[in-house]
């Protein structure tokens, strides 16, 4: 340090409030005080005990920031919230800039928090993300700061670092993954999170201040999350904030609803006695020009956002019904189409009268067309809306399929209230369940549940010989999966089932029929 530098007003009155401030400066005031009684007497007394405050008000001594505790903190975790995040990015971009280092920024958001919080409960979500924002917060270093930015994101500023570049931030990013992937046990079960993490680094945006660093995370955590669970993305210049990508997927996927290129494929699902084609779901599927497919989890969320559910819905039911009309007068035999309901379309008073409207116009019996309805949607539908519009779909003569069953929290009363005729087993429990005793008990308990109840099943996400050999031999009534067929487009289906019915007279019947 330089003699100019050292005896500068600002390193001085640094120093004179180290000095002043110490706890071991307390014990001498009062030996100040009796030395300038002594030496001056009353008046030099009254000037010390003046000076000395006034002298440690001059320092700054008075100046300090509010304390640690006094920031405002979120209820669940105890963690900063966003005001906090900006503030340490603000602090740690300046120290810095002036020290020659670097800073960065990570947000880290837990995969499929909705999930988790149907199938465990509000209660539980909020132990499971005390326990992140814990987990979080031991693996980062003195003098960096994390904050709860949303309802599962969190958001890092580190402190200033000499070595803080691309290599670094992705091990950063590791090491936060690593944490939140613990297992954690709710309900006697263990529960595994992941999360994807976007991050910006200040070298690489040197003009950026605490928001713009704040904005290039959150762009590159979308990138992640696109990329599917668990990935993580540095900031990279071209990308667009994350606000900037949803609105434009939203107008994308909005132009392509009403130019047709959304569209249904379908599914078949079998009878796990006969083998034979029992009817086909409807899946949305969108196709690009150059023959790429965008997957349902990114355009279904954007046309969430563009309020077209609703529409993409009735687009379904049409295209549906379009289907079974043309494969009756093909000569084709299949007995029913199933559609998705979604909550938004749910709510609409006019639900029921107008699929009533669609199925007469095309002439096509209530008995054919099923309607698949989350187990989320009407375990907590009260009496409202929903719910009139469930029965008066079952009134109508329309089937009822319960699906992803065993990820709700539906009761027996609402299988009865609703008039379900179906459950379809959740993938999550079907997934090796010829190989895993723990998977094959869960799914004989739903089984037998079903039978008392006097349900039909479907077995979802069948993927493998022993997966539908299993399911036929425990009594599910039928499997569909990529184990059977993947979703196809409607011109594919008949050489499909063309395929399908020489492949039964070829090989033995599996399930309950079986010889």
């Amino acid at each position: 340090m330089s003699l100019r530098s050292a005896f500068a007003p600002a390193t001085l009155r640094r120093r004179l409030r180290r000095a002043l401030g110490e706890p071991s400066a307390l014990a001498f005031i009062p030996a100040l005080s009796l030395a300038a009684f002594w030496t001056g007497g009353e008046g030099a007394l009254i000037a010390t005990a003046l000076g000395l405050p006034a002298l440690f008000a001059l320092a700054g001594g008075f100046e300090g920031a509010a304390p640690p505790d006094a920031r405002p903190r979120d209820p669940v975790t105890g963690l900063l919230l966003s005001d906090g995040l900006t503030a340490a990015l603000a602090a740690a971009r300046d120290r810095a800039a002036g020290a020659g280092l670097g800073t960065a920024c990570l947000l880290i958001e837990i995969d499929e928090i909705e999930a988790l919080r149907d199938h465990y409960g509000p209660e539980a979500e909020e132990r499971l993300l005390r326990a992140a924002g814990d987990r979080l917060r031991a693996v980062l270093r003195d003098g960096d700061e994390i904050a709860r930015l949303g309802e599962a994101r969190f958001g890092v500023a580190l402190q200033p670092a000499r070595r803080l570049d691309l290599e670094a931030g992705l091990q950063i990013a590791a090491r936060l993954q690593r944490a939140l992937e613990e297992p954690a046990v709710v309900d006697g079960a263990a529960v595994y999170l992941t999360g994807s993490v976007g991050f910006s680094l200040s070298r690489r945006l040197p003009e950026a201040d605490a928001p713009g660093l704040l904005r290039a995370a959150a762009a590159a955590l979308a990138e992640a999350q696109a990329a599917g669970p668990a990935a993580v993305r540095a900031h990279a210049p071209g990308m667009a904030p994350a606000v900037t990508q949803r609105a434009d997927r939203a107008d994308a996927a909005a132009a392509a609803l009403e130019a047709g290129r959304i569209v249904a494929w379908f599914q078949p699902q079998v009878c796990t006695d006969t083998g034979r084609v029992t009817g086909f779901e409807a899946l949305a599927r969108w196709s690009q020009p150059d023959g790429g497919a965008i997957p349902p989890a990114e355009f279904l969320p954007a046309l969430e956002d563009a309020g077209l559910l609703a529409r993409l819905g009735e687009q379904m039911l049409r295209q549906s019904l379009t289907a079974l009309s043309a494969w009756d007068r093909s000569g084709l035999d299949v007995p029913r189409v199933a559609v998705n309901l979604s909550a938004a379309e749910l709510r609409d008073p006019r639900l029921a009268d107008r699929i009533a409207w669609e199925l007469d116009r095309f002439g096509i019996a209530p008995g054919r067309l099923t309607l698949e309805v989350l187990e989320t949607v009407i375990a907590g539908a009260p009496e409202d809306v929903t719910a009139r519009n469930v029965n008066a779909l079952a009134e109508l003569g329309c089937g009822i399929d319960l699906d992803d069953f065993g990820t709700g929290h539906a009761s027996f009363a609402s299988l009865r209230r609703f008039r379900v005729e179906r459950i379809k087993i959740d993938r999550s429990f079907v997934a090796k369940c010829d190989r895993d005793p723990d998977q094959q008990r869960l799914v004989t308990a739903v089984l037998s549940m079903a039978d008392q109840l006097g349900l039909a099943t479907v077995g979802e996400g069948v993927e493998t010989g022993g997966e539908h050999a299993l399911l036929a031999q425990l009594g599910c009534d039928h499997v569909q999966g990529f184990g059977i067929a993947r979703p196809m487009p409607f011109d594919d289906t008949a050489e499909w089932i063309a395929r399908h019915g020489a492949r039964l007279d070829a090989a033995p019947r599996i399930g309950r029929g079986a010889g």
